[in-house]
């Protein structure tokens, strides 16, 4: 409706646009610009396609539940590809590396012993003998007849814009009806089961629930608990709770306390029921360090390891000569931690290396993130992510390499796009994501190409030549 009224505004005339024109032209005109950007040249469907039609084609020729961004493979500026960095050229800068800082209340030696033993004697699967992750080599200088190099790095994160899914949790696939279902066509049977997992009789006609008394008695309860809230009702008496809390003032003021009845035994938050359709959990996204996207993935249950890892095979699953030197992640610890131990050949440990961005959350006891997910360790363990500045004194101080907020700052360009996201299909989402990633990109790149900072010939003839 927004967009139908800004095309009436732009054009004058009496005669005005209503929505499904505007959402024909909308679809229409993205379409065509995604299957470009995209490359899709072989892309065919029906002729005088549907809106839902054409939405449905274009979603699966770029990709279902996530996607990739191949202009971002090629992509390269100042802001997210380096020289590769040696030791002399620091210290030729002015840098001093020494030691990390102590830590209070660690035993620095002890420290060092549990480095050795959790950082790189990662044990292997089946008995054979402990491979260890070798510790990042770091030279003097460039090595004789060969290419200085060069590093790029990638940051990850999930940003809480959610669809609706099947109710089930296990169950990843899409409503049937997303004005008022709750499963998934494969589930569909269970619309004929009570509602309250894992009783499984015969639901009452045009009910939720069986015919025994409590199980709709606890529904009813249930409806009159959630039917008068609303997502931004809620929110704001969260965030106003929240500020009375830190200022110490309203304490006695109404608070939001949503409990439900308990069934038997039972306490009410633990009744399991399908009563509602669930959402997936994230949208996580993944940027290069000057915020061009590479793809896109969600998470249906949690943010957890083996999911984000799923995405990023996902996402350079095409492109393994194309992986960044370094991915930024908030916890880059965890996730090293999963891929180490479900397989030490995984390729990822050798073509890149994990650190946190919000390194100062994370804990001091926890030796491998200290090891390996530093993002700017002062001892020159990790050359690459670190740069020498002069302050207006002349003394030089080491900086970060990389911005490593860019997904922070994509998610909160994503904000703005929030309340309709969360009311589309899993088909309409994809679709809107999609066409957000280019836009954004696009952004990038003209910023990019305004400030002049792509890279010159020079960078890659020191990079590449011998």
């Amino acid at each position: 409706t927004n967009f139908a009224d800004w095309l009436n505004d732009c054009i004058p005339g009496g005669r005005k646009f209503i929505y499904r024109q505007s959402q024909c032209l909308f679809i229409e005109h993205f379409s065509r610009r995604l299957l470009i950007f995209h490359k899709k040249q072989g892309f065919s469907c029906a002729a005088h396609p549907s809106t839902r039609l054409l939405t449905g084609a274009v979603h699966g020729a770029i990709g279902v539940n996530g996607g990739v961004l191949d202009a971002a493979m090629k992509h390269g500026c100042t802001g997210c590809t380096h020289l590769k960095c040696y030791r002399s050229d620091l210290i030729a800068e002015g840098a001093v590396l020494g030691e990390d800082h102590d830590l209070a209340g660690l035993d620095a030696e002890a420290g060092a012993d549990n480095v050795c033993y959790s950082c790189t004697n990662i044990p292997a699967a089946n008995g054979v003998e402990p491979l260890g992750l070798p510790p990042p080599s770091q030279r003097e200088a460039p090595p004789a007849g060969s290419p200085r190099g060069y590093v790029r790095m990638a940051v990850m994160d999930g940003k809480t814009i959610r669809h609706r899914k099947c109710v089930l949790d296990e169950c990843e696939k899409p409503l049937v009806s997303y004005k008022n279902g709750q499963f998934c066509k494969v589930q569909l049977n269970l619309c004929d089961v009570c509602g309250i997992v894992p009783v499984g009789s015969v639901r009452n006609p045009g009910a939720l629930t069986c015919a025994t008394e409590s199980h709709i008695q606890w529904q009813r309860q249930y409806d009159n608990r959630f039917s008068r809230l609303s997502f931004p009702g809620v929110q704001r008496v969260i965030r106003r709770q929240h500020g009375l809390e830190e200022t110490g003032h309203g304490v006695h003021s109404p608070t939001l306390a949503v409990s439900l009845p308990t069934l038997g035994e039972t306490p009410g938050d633990q009744v399991v029921h399908t009563f509602k359709a669930k959402s997936i959990y994230c949208l996580q996204t993944v940027q290069l360090a000057c915020g061009f996207p590479i793809g896109w993935g969600k998470c249906f249950r949690s943010e957890s390891s083996p999911q984000v890892v799923a995405i990023l095979n996902r996402i350079w699953s095409d492109y393994s000569d194309s992986k960044p030197s370094f991915v930024a992640y908030n916890d880059a610890c965890s996730l090293l931690r999963h891929i180490a131990t479900q397989n030490v050949h995984d390729p990822w440990l050798t073509s890149t290396k994990f650190i946190a961005w919000h390194y100062i959350g994370h804990r001091a006891t926890d030796i491998l993130c200290r090891f390996w997910c530093n993002p700017a360790p002062t001892k020159g363990s990790q050359l690459d992510l670190i740069l020498i500045e002069t302050d207006a004194n002349g003394v030089p101080h080491q900086t970060c390499a990389f911005n490593t907020e860019t997904a922070e700052q994509l998610n909160s360009w994503l904000s703005g796009f929030e309340s309709q996201l969360r009311q589309m299909s899993d088909v309409n989402y994809d679709f809107f994501v999609h066409v957000l990633m280019m836009i954004y990109g696009e952004r990038i790149e003209k910023k990019v190409a305004d400030k002049g900072s792509g890279l010159s010939e020079e960078f890659w003839t020191e990079a590449t030549s011998n």
